[in-house]
């Protein structure tokens, strides 16, 4: 194999509060695709920053799980447990910017987009102990990028989106910052990620100005969905991936996909991956979600059908 291409850096950014499942293969595999066909580096990054929503075991389960499909990253897992000294150096240099305050407000308090709803930012000596830090907008930033998916993205958010938690009122650091850090940190230039991520893209890009980091390329992948149109995720109980079903797994995910079928003669994962990385067609991706397949191989009927 070729040495990778230090132009095109991506990544796969599981969360270990369960293991994988048939939505969140895709994402790996349209990232991993993507490198591999640009001959750039995929790297992996566990992120194990909120230890509440954490399952025991399920980083170990996501690593064996990626290995059974074949899917061999570049360069040392980044656990983002490891991290704190960076996230820390990154609010200082927020908090130089002007912008980064304390925020008393719980959650109900806030208004419907988030923001803080009181004048927390005009109280800040008095603004000790237990509180969030949230970092404001500029009333005139406008996000806006191009994605292949998604189409040609325009995100005036400091019209509407005030401000934002990047670290929590329990000390923990909030998943926009971490990101943010940890994408400049391992010199990412291509985020391949479900479009669920989408809203989050222009709070990481506000956040890359704030710290000076380039920004990477961002293309949002279509999500799969259970019959109420739900995204198929931990937390609508979807199933685990079966590792002693990958050949399988990844048939279907090419499917999703929108990509060619391997030809019956591609059995194991090894065989599949090389035929799909020749054959990627980034433009066949389709845009809107499909919904999830069955255990036995056929979609499920909308509802009411």
């Amino acid at each position: 194999m070729p040495a990778p291409d230090i132009t095109y850096r991506g990544r796969f950014a599981p969360s270990p509060t369960g293991p994988l499942h048939q939505g969140s293969l895709i994402a790996a595999l349209a990232s991993y695709l993507d490198a591999r066909a640009a001959d750039g580096a995929w790297l992996l990054r566990m992120e194990d920053i909120d230890p509440p929503r954490e399952q025991p075991g399920a980083a170990r389960a996501i690593l064996a799980s990626l290995e059974a499909h074949g899917l061999h990253w570049d360069e040392n897992v980044l656990w983002q447990s490891a991290r704190t000294e960076a996230y820390l150096a990154a609010l200082d240099t927020l908090r130089g910017t002007g912008r980064l305050f304390a925020c008393r407000c719980t959650r109900a308090q806030t208004d419907e987009l988030g923001n803080c709803a009181g004048d927390c930012r005009t109280r800040q000596a008095q603004s000790d102990g237990d509180t969030a830090l949230r970092v404001a907008v500029d009333t005139n930033y406008e996000a806006n990028w191009p994605d292949r998916w998604q189409g040609p993205q325009h995100w005036p958010i400091g019209g509407a989106l005030r401000d934002f938690v990047v670290r929590r009122k329990d000390g923990l650091f909030a998943y926009q910052l971490a990101v943010v850090v940890d994408d400049a940190a391992q010199g990412i230039t291509h985020v391949v990620r479900g479009s669920d991520l989408l809203d989050s893209t222009p709070r990481q890009m506000w956040l890359q100005h704030l710290l000076g980091f380039d920004s990477p390329r961002y293309d949002h992948l279509p999500v799969l969905t259970n019959r109420e149109g739900q995204k198929l995720s931990k937390q609508t109980h979807a199933p685990p991936l079966d590792d002693n079903q990958a050949p399988r797994n990844l048939r279907l995910a090419l499917e999703h996909l929108g990509q060619p079928a391997p030809p019956d003669e591609y059995s194991d994962c090894a065989a599949l991956l090389r035929f799909a990385v020749d054959h990627w067609r980034a433009q066949w991706v389709p845009a809107t979600a499909t919904l999830a397949p069955t255990p036995g191989g056929a979609a499920l009927p909308p509802r009411g059908a």
